[in-house]
């Protein structure tokens, strides 16, 4: 299992919109909204990396909204 975490940084008042859209990826597993450098904290999961990595790229980056993102993806060691 691929899991991952994806620190959102949005556009002024848009913490919602985007929190509500980002929640209706099928990867997505937990979203907040958050105080600090970050605005959302979102994280995802999948069996396979490839299916994390379309979910951050295609799906979690388009959402409107969404200025900038930070992506931490756990190794497996």
């Amino acid at each position: 299992m691929a899991v991952g975490f994806v620190l959102i940084t949005t556009e002024p008042g848009k913490e919602i919109s985007v929190r509500e859209k980002v929640a209706e990826i099928d990867c997505v597993k937990g979203i907040w909204v958050v105080f600090g450098s970050f605005d959302c904290f979102v994280k995802v999961e999948a069996d396979e990396e490839s299916d994390l990595t379309e979910a951050i790229v295609q799906g979690i980056r388009s959402v409107p909204g969404i200025i900038d993102t930070r992506t931490l993806i756990g190794a497996e060691i």
